[in-house]
């Protein structure tokens, strides 16, 4: 194995022993904020109560990462009524790193109610659910919402008693949201949720979807060549597009632990295939295909975790789609840069980039196949 496919496959290889270790996927958190009458307010946020009182912060992309890994995981194990103890001691710091600000001062948040789930299966993360109310002086407009850079990402909706989602972002860790007039509500911009949605859609590949990354290189390594490319990345947007939009309509619905192990899978196949054949097969987009059903599933679920307003609903369907393209290419681009552009004409680039590297990739996506059925 020459020195192209080494560097490969340390990366490759450092992944998959990383992954052998206990942890989860750091997500964002989810944010309502509702906005009564009377100007009373209820924020409730779903997250991940442990990570956060363990202070593991955006910087890891699973808890296994950090420091406080082993604390992260006593805390998991605890359960519901010790997790509320352990984050009453700890809420001082949060509200100190909550910020709703009211025509420019800062409105002091209580914490009302924290409902936390059983332990259930240590090896998926829990979500909590904090509830913090305020009450709004007179003149209440306008309002933003800014948290700790060291809570991670927030999806932020933000509704009054009668009109639903007048705002949503994606925000970034320390970023504050706009500031959002009450008084006179003037419907978010086409674009702005564009924007947002598309911020969303990318980030769920790059860096946080590292099985669909993963699948994407499963590709790439079959053929340097353009037209092989072309009707395998055709084939997997044309079908994840399409469950992407049937799972956020409600019509096709399929448990995650389900899917997730059929990714897992289609990781496996892809890259068992590469080792075995160095061309394009006329099964080949049509087996993408329908991998890419069950990729757009999984992208529906964590859309649907997120959600959608009702009055924005094609253009953040449409924008979602577009940054996991964007996110998607960015992958085949990096590949390339890596790989094709410097190594893709030698004549031993097939033995010794693309038959390793996909063998070390099918070995990550069969531990996550284990790993998700059996563990």
């Amino acid at each position: 194995m020459k020195l192209p496919a080494v560097r490969f496959a340390l990366i490759i290889g450092l992944l998959f022993a990383a992954m052998a270790s206990y942890g989860h996927e750091i997500r964002p958190a989810i944010a309502d904020l509702v906005v009564a009458d009377k100007g009373e307010v209820s924020l409730t946020i779903s997250l991940n109560l442990e990570a956060l009182i363990a202070q593991i912060g955006p910087e890891h992309e699973d808890t296994s990462e950090s420091a406080n890994a082993a604390y992260y995981n006593e805390l998991r194990a605890l359960p519901p009524a010790a997790l509320q103890k352990a984050f009453t001691n700890f809420s001082p710091r949060f509200l100190e790193g909550l910020h709703l600000t009211v025509a420019g001062k800062v409105l002091p948040l209580d914490v009302a109610a924290v409902r936390v789930n059983q332990v259930g299966d240590l090896d998926l993360a829990r979500l909590s659910e904090l509830r913090l109310a305020a009450q709004l002086p007179v003149n209440y407009s306008p309002l933003s919402l800014r948290w700790s850079e060291a809570f991670g990402a927030m999806a932020l909706r933000v509704s009054t008693a009668t009109q639903a989602d007048i705002y949503t972002a994606y925000l970034q860790q320390g970023e504050s949201s706009a500031d959002i007039a009450l008084d006179v509500v003037v419907p978010q911009s086409g674009f702005s949720v564009f924007a947002n949605y598309t911020a969303i859609g990318f980030a769920h590949i790059l860096p946080k979807g590292l099985d669909h990354i993963l699948f994407v290189v499963g590709l790439f390594l079959l053929s340097v060549r353009l037209k092989p490319l072309l009707w395998q990345v055709t084939s997997f947007t044309l079908a994840h597009t399409v469950t992407l939009a049937l799972g956020m309509l409600g019509i096709v619905q399929i448990s995650p632990s389900i899917v997730e192990p059929l990714i897992a899978a289609s990781i496996v196949y892809v890259c068992i295939e590469n080792i075995y054949s160095d061309h394009l097969s006329r099964w080949r987009p049509p087996i993408v295909f329908a991998f890419g059903l069950l990729h757009g599933l999984g992208f529906a679920g964590v859309l649907t975790e997120i959600g959608l307003s009702s009055s924005h609903f094609v253009t953040g369907l449409i924008a979602f789609n577009v940054g996991v393209e964007l996110g998607q290419l960015t992958v085949i681009v990096l590949c390339y840069l890596l790989l094709g552009y410097w190594f893709g004409n030698k004549p031993w680039y097939r033995q010794r980039v693309t038959i390793p590297v996909s063998l070390l990739v099918a070995m990550v996506g069969a531990y996550w196949l284990v790993e998700r059925t059996l563990l």
